[in-house]
């Protein structure tokens, strides 16, 4: 019987037609708004952790106390071999070094003389070594407006906002007055080899991007690190890893008393990231929801007039003697077939539209020029094992749905009536 009803879809196509492409259609857009939603979401946290929180952070014990005000007094002494042992006890998490500092930039004029001054934000990270993801992580490439990435050392990224600010672009040099790790004044002069603008107005007004091994030259960091910061191994924060990794390594210094020890945190201990990563699934999961409810009254709504459009088809049969119960459990099976077909041919083409888009994005710094939130100028849909099922929850459940309440007037049929539809 099933092999006899795939062939009439197939054959009949003015009845399976319209309700495989409202399915196809359904499904195509349910994916693409989950992979959307949860792209845009996720890249927000995604940002956070490249720039500032890592998915795993490991600092000093009296560094964290109060970590939020960059207190590099109290940075990992021997960073390399925290590293080393950190690499020996999960080798699969990439770990890095970083220096966050605040300083004053000195903007010399054509004499030497000192033009203007401002405060800048700075992060010193790995841009030199070859390999290196730090600069990717940054989205440093994409996110250049003139010059070049540094190339040797003593270059560096200027905030496009601060370098038009001071008239300053690549080429020219100015000023950088700190302080070192120890509490004592110093300063460097840097050479401009480009200006970047990340797209959120924190960031945009004042910041400063230079080499790590510069920094710890600067500011008496020698061999030292404010922050080692570790990537996992998946694209998406995973908290239950990190929590994992997170115990491990703390336990292993639990009886250790020295406040230079290291600590590790995860990315939702730090800076209310917690709040932001529960609102972002809170979120993301209320909005498919919602759309995969509207889906389903859509197709729902399309099966049951598909069903109704059928009765005098349905009457045919009970005339000839068909049983009620055999023609509602045909119209079952094919709703099935209905909603399988659509749903595998709209998840292919979702599919295939989320893979275009991650790979090329779409540019919405045009609408973010104002921006305070730390969001990426270009958006990708997320891809994920969910996309690949999402859209047969409307696709089929409705389907089947819609055409069981129309079969049901199948039961309401009385044979004195056929005869006089049949005659009309």
């Amino acid at each position: 019987m099933k092999k006899f009803l795939l062939k009439g879809i197939f054959n009949d196509k003015g009845r399976s037609l319209l309700p495989i492409i409202v399915v196809a259609t359904g499904t195509m857009v349910t994916v693409l708004l989950y992979s959307w939603i949860t792209g845009i979401m996720g890249e927000s946290i995604e940002m956070s952790s490249n720039m500032n929180t890592g998915d795993l952070k490991v600092m000093t014990r009296l560094y964290a106390e109060d970590y939020e005000q960059l207190p590099n007094d109290l940075a990992i002494l021997n960073a390399d071999a925290l590293i080393a042992e950190l690499k020996e006890m999960e080798p699969s998490v990439e770990w890095v070094k970083r220096i966050r500092f605040g300083a004053l930039a000195d903007f010399p004029d054509s004499l030497g003389e000192t033009r203007g001054q401002g405060p800048v934000a700075g992060w010193a990270i790995d841009m030199l070594t070859t390999g290196t993801k730090e600069p990717h992580r940054f989205n440093l490439e994409g996110s250049v407006i003139q010059g070049s990435l540094p190339k040797s050392p003593g270059q560096c990224l200027l905030s496009e906002d601060l370098a038009k600010k001071f008239s300053i672009g690549p080429g020219d040099s100015f000023t950088l007055f700190g302080t070192t790790m120890e509490g004592g004044f110093s300063f460097r002069n840097f050479t401009v080899s480009g200006t970047v603008r990340f797209g959120a107005a924190g960031l945009d007004r004042g910041a400063v991007i230079i080499d790590i091994s510069d920094a710890q030259s600067a500011f008496g960091m020698e061999s030292a690190a404010g922050e080692i910061l570790g990537y996992l191994p998946d694209t998406w924060y995973d908290d239950d890893v990190a929590l994992s990794i997170k115990d491990k390594f703390n336990q292993k210094y639990s009886g250790d008393t020295d406040g230079f020890a290291p600590v590790m945190m995860t990315l939702k201990e730090q800076s209310g990231m917690a709040d932001m990563v529960e609102y972002t699934n809170y979120i993301s999961g209320l909005m498919v929801f919602i759309f995969v409810a509207a889906m389903s009254i859509v197709l729902w709504n399309g099966g049951l007039l598909g069903g109704l459009r059928r009765y005098t088809e349905f009457g045919v049969r009970l005339a000839l003697g068909e049983d009620k119960g055999h023609i509602y459990k045909t119209l079952l099976y094919e709703a099935l077939m209905i909603g399988t077909i659509g749903s595998i041919l709209g998840t292919i083409i979702g599919v295939l539209i989320v893979l275009y888009l991650n790979v090329h994005g779409v540019n919405l710094s045009g609408m973010m020029k104002n921006s305070t939130l730390l969001l990426p100028s270009i958006f990708r849909p997320a891809i994920t094992s969910t996309i690949y099922y999402i859209g047969f929850i409307p696709g089929i459940f409705s389907m089947i749905l819609g055409n069981g309440i129309a079969g049901l007037g199948i039961y309401k049929r009385e044979t004195a009536r056929l005869f006089n539809e049949l005659e009309v």
